[in-house]
This record gives structure tokens, sequence and C-alpha cells, in this order.
């Protein structure tokens, strides 16, 4: 019960059974109080806005239930030579790996931008580049049809995976280390045991270029999604085509699991993020909003927020819940091709075709 509320039933009973000159008495008093509750309300909307002013110069936003951090340009890093195809951050995102058309991997310090190695070896652009899960390797895969383990301490390829008939355009490692899956433009998965250094699965389904692939996080299943505008779950063991999710009226570009398993998260060249429900395979949202082909996609790691970037030159972040747009970051950047973000979720790396990787924070 709160304090104006007795005051009014006092002053409504003093009313009823009073004088008018009471009555007249008590007018200053309640009018005073009135005044008094008013100014407490307008103080806190005032400290209110203070707040949210300071937490927009700090870098963060309070969007209603959630708090949202808002990114800005930081640095640029330039030393490649052609367009940057990938960026992934380290584990403590103090490093990044990146690769690209001028076919060298690269290694940089977040901190001072600075380029810490440079690793050559394949012959063609590269498509993707990841850190194994111990960190003492990165996995890269090219459009000369192979797959390549690098030392990062000496900058040595350690080894070399052939079998693919085509360029290899994504790789993905598994939950326990051991495995990487790979997709092709030869239309095939495939997957590869590190040990014995060969292939142990081949996966044959779509009919075009694979431009995705992912492991679940048990390490039982696969996802994948190709130019033939489908996506596909893949169960390990058995091979077989567990689930296929139709929407999409253009190449899909990469697809992403949410962290619990349950969604699926893809992007096309049909402009379109969309969300899908893993068990009965409907489609549940469609972001839209980009002006251009989508190139990738990620969740953040409070698994309610996406990113996107697309050759509008735009990354936008999206709330998972309401499907709509925070907000967007702009650049004088040429069609961004490739986006991370830190296990902090503080920091967003990207890349774009005019050989510039961006850092955000």
């Amino acid at each position: 019960m709160t304090s104006s509320f007795l005051l009014n039933t006092v002053v409504n009973k003093t009313e009823q059974n009073s004088s008018p000159l009471v009555r007249l008495f008590l007018l200053p008093f309640v009018n005073l109080f009135e005044i008094q509750m008013n100014l407490k309300k307008d103080i806190k909307i005032i400290i209110n806005n203070w707040i949210r002013i300071l937490n927009i110069k700090i870098g963060w936003i309070n969007d209603l239930d959630k708090i949202i951090k808002y990114f800005e340009l930081l640095k640029i890093l330039q030393g490649h030579e052609m367009s940057v195809r990938s960026v992934k951050f380290s584990s403590n995102g103090n490093t990044i790996v990146s690769s690209s058309e001028d076919e060298t991997i690269r290694i940089w310090d977040v901190k001072t931008g600075k380029q810490i190695k440079i690793l050559n070896g394949h012959i063609d652009c590269i498509n993707n580049v990841i850190f194994s899960l111990d960190e003492n390797y990165i996995i890269s895969c090219s459009n000369d049809k192979t797959i390549r383990l690098w030392d990062i301490k000496t900058g040595k390829e350690k080894i070399k995976l052939e079998g693919h008939l085509n360029s290899v355009y994504d790789i993905n490692i598994s939950p326990n280390g051991n495995n990487i899956v790979s997709g092709s433009s030869d239309k095939t998965i495939r997957i590869w045991n590190i040990k014995l250094k060969k292939e142990i699965y081949k996966f044959e389904g779509h009919l075009h270029s694979v431009k995705s692939v992912q492991y679940s996080s048990n390490g039982k299943i696969i996802l994948s999604s190709s130019i033939d505008k489908m996506i596909y779950l893949w169960d390990i063991k058995s091979g077989i085509i567990l689930k296929q999710f139709i929407g999409h009226y253009n190449i899909v570009t990469s697809v992403k699991f949410s962290l619990n398993n349950k969604f699926i998260l893809s992007c096309s060249w049909d402009k379109t993020i969309r969300i899908w429900d893993i068990i009965t395979g409907n489609q549940l949202k469609i972001l839209q909003g980009h002006l251009d082909d989508i190139n990738d996609i990620k969740y953040f790691p409070d698994n309610q927020t996406i990113i996107s970037c697309s050759n509008d030159n735009t990354i936008r972040l999206w709330d998972i819940k309401s499907g709509h747009e925070l907000f967007k970051l702009e650049g004088n950047f040429n069609c961004i091709k490739s986006i991370d973000i830190s296990s902090d979720g503080n920091t967003i790396v990207s890349c774009s075709y005019d050989y510039k990787i961006q850092i955000w924070g």
C-alpha cells in the first residue's frame, strides 16, 4: 500500500466527516504531496535517461529486457593482397586468423593490429580457416581441392588432406577434435580423421556445391547447405539425410546450429536470414533488411542475438525473439564476406573484398 493511497484515503474520510474549514486546511498539504510525488517521478526519468546516455557512450545499450552492446569500428588490419575470405578469433580473443584469395593465411594480434605470421602453401584461393580445439593448429581449405593443418608455432604445414575433386568451401572440426567435416563444389561432404590423415566418410545428396557444414554439439549430426538452395541434416553413422529444410529461393551460404541444438540458423543470397525448428523442420522466422546477398551469420554467445554480413557492405545485429534488426554497422568497405565474435561477445571481426579486416568493439 503506497503512501499516496493512504493520504488519499485519509483525505476522503476527512472530507466526508469534517467541516469545510478542516478540508480547506488540509488542501495545501495534499497539493504539496502530489507535487513531491510528481517531482520524484520526473527525477527518476531524468536519471534513467542519464544512465542510458552513459551506457551508449561507454558502449552498452539497454534494450528493454536485455543489455546489447553498441559496436563501433576500432581498427582496420591491412596486409592481404587480395580479397579476404574468412576470419576467426582464438578462444581468448587475443588473436585472429584470416585467409584470402592471395593464397595466404595470416595471424594477427588483436590488441596491436600487427601481423604475427604468414602461412604459405596453398596454391589457390583459401576459402575458410579455423583454429583446432587445442589451438596448436590452424586448419584451412582451398580451391586447390585440399585441406591443410598448420603448426601455429612454426608456421609449417603438418598435414595435407586430399580427396575432393574440386574446390573445398567450408570446414568444421568435431567436438572431440578428432575429425574434420568438409563441403565441396564436387557436391560431397567428407569427414576426415586427423590422426589417420585420411577420409573416413563421404556423404552424397546435394545437387550442387556444398557451401557450409557444421557438427552438432554431440558430434553425431552434420548440418549442410548448398547452392541447390537446400539445407540438410545428416546422421553421421548411417549417412542418411534425417531432415531437409526448404524455403530459401537462392544459394544458402551459411548454416549454424543454435547453442542448444534446438534451432537452425541460415542465410542466403535471397537476402534473408531464416530460423528453423530442428525437430519439426518448420520455418519459424524470416529476418529481412539486408539489401544484397548475405554471406555469413553467427550466434552471439548469449544465444539471443544474431550477427550477419552482406554484399550490401553492412553488418547487422538481430534480436532472435522478435526478429527485429537491433542496429547496423557500416563503413567504407566492399562486400563483407565473413564475421566472427569473440567468446565474451565484446568484439567483432569482419573481412571484405577490398583486402581489409575490420575490428569492432
